[in-house]
Order: structure tokens, then sequence, then C-alpha cells
């Protein structure tokens, strides 16, 4: 199977590093003109130019614009006025407990990883319509229907995300338009680094055991009994963001290695 997205214009929030930069990755190597974005102009260019000395096949454009806000979302609408692909994939988690969780974490939580979607979604959404053809992937974690007890404000946000691609998806029936949500499990991220870092200074094992230790720990039901890499996310997104999930809308898709224990 070979995905072509050559004259598709993608667009990845969060796309610096982690799960959102490999996604970018996979997209341009497809063909795809490829839109970075972070909230950081130096680290968002930083990216960019990591990115063009990769060799992919599209071209790079990178906006630093903070996605938490409206105006945010705003300024970058303004600057890309239409995409073909949208990958809502900025998102933040914190580990708190929930009786120290305050307002302020659960609307930070609220704002980056669910409102920066609607937002984006709804503008980008009616120039898809109008084309026939476009792609939203919501980056929703297996946390969404497994609430974490470590931060519950996080999975509430990701039960969301699931929710609105749903919602969406309905609401462009009929279209060549689809929207999807994928649902990744822990996943070797700079981020889960940053989170095990201290376990890792502690005892001097490589990330990839102690994050193995993490998953067995805390996601016990996971079946790969590791986290994933980036890049297996960035597999599953890229082919929902081509043209052979044309029949895939409105689902919740996982990539959770199994974590979630149901059918």
């Amino acid at each position: 199977m070979q995905i072509d997205l050559t004259g598709r214009t993608a667009l990845i929030t969060g796309s610096t590093e982690g799960i959102g930069y490999a996604i970018a990755r996979q997209l341009a190597s497809a063909g795809a003109d490829v839109v970075l974005n972070g909230r950081s102009d130096e680290k968002t260019a930083k990216a960019a130019d990591r990115l063009k000395g990769e060799g992919v096949k599209g071209s790079i454009d990178a906006v630093a614009a903070d996605l938490a806000t409206a105006a945010g979302c705003g300024a970058l609408v303004a600057r890309i006025p239409h995409v073909d692909i949208l990958i809502n994939n900025a998102g933040i988690f914190q580990p708190i407990d929930f009786f120290e969780a305050d307002d302020e974490v659960w609307d930070r939580h609220w704002q980056v990883n669910v409102m920066s979607a609607v937002r984006l979604s709804r503008a980008y959404l009616p120039g898809m319509q109008k084309s026939n053809w476009g792609r939203v992937i919501f980056i929703a974690s297996e946390s969404g229907f497994n609430i974490p007890v470590e931060m519950i404000h996080y999975g509430v946000s990701k039960t969301a995300d699931i929710a609105v691609a749903r919602g969406l998806a309905k609401r462009m029936a009929g279209t060549g338009v689809t929207v999807n949500s994928v649902l990744p499990g822990p996943t070797l991220s700079e981020g889960v680094e940053a989170m095990l870092a201290e376990e890792r200074a502690k005892t001097g094992k490589p990330i990839e055991e102690i994050a193995a230790a993490f998953v067995k720990q805390h996601r016990g039901s996971s079946i790969i009994q590791r986290a994933a890499s980036v890049e297996e996310i960035a597999n599953l997104v890229t082919y929902l963001a081509s043209p052979f999930a044309s029949a895939t809308t409105g689902a919740s898709v996982r990539v959770d290695g199994g974590v979630i224990d149901t059918l």
C-alpha cells in the first residue's frame, strides 16, 4: 500500500516534537505539504528546519501560535486559511491528584486539549466540505475510556475529544470529509521521557525499560507490555489521513497496545 498525499496540505498542531512531529514527518514523507505548529517561534522554526533536513517530499511551513486561546487559533487560521488534513494533536497532561487539581488545571487542559480542536475544526471543516474532501483526526487517548486515577482532568478532556470527533463525523455525513479520533496508549514521547526522568536518573536504566515498567505498573491491561513509539502512532494516523481510509469515519481507532480491555 503506497500512500500518496501529494497536493494535500496538512496542519498538525503541537508538532514540534513527540507524536505530532512524527505524524508531520510521515505525512510529509507521503508527499503532503505540511504546516508545523508550536507555541514558541524559535522551537517551531527549529522543528521545521529539522524536518526539511530529513529528505521529505512535501513542502514545510511553520506557524507559532498558542492554541490554548481563541486569539491564537484565529492567528493560525489567518495565516493558513485552508487545509485538507487537520491533525488536532496539541495537548498537555499533568499527573495531579483530583483533590489537588484546581479550576485552573481543569481549565488549562480543557482549553488546550479540547477547545483548540473545536476552534480549528470549526474553521477548517467548511472549506473541506466545499472541496468534497478532507480529513480531521483528533489525537485522543486510551485515557478517554480508561480514566487514569492520577489525572482525571486529562482523561475527561480526552473523552470529550472522542465525543466531539464522533459528533463532527455525523455533522459531515454525506460529504467526502471524514472525522476520526485516534487512541494512543502510553507512548515514548519527549513528554513521557520528561515525566520518567527522575526514575531514569535514580536507576540509570534505559528509558525504554523504565517506560515498560511504568506500563506494567500503571496500565496492567497492556498486551504489548511496553510503551509504543511515536512512529507507531504516526503510522495509523497517516493511513487515516489517506484516501485508503475513505470509509472510516466517526471511529475511535485504538493504537493503545491493547490497554482498553474490551472487544
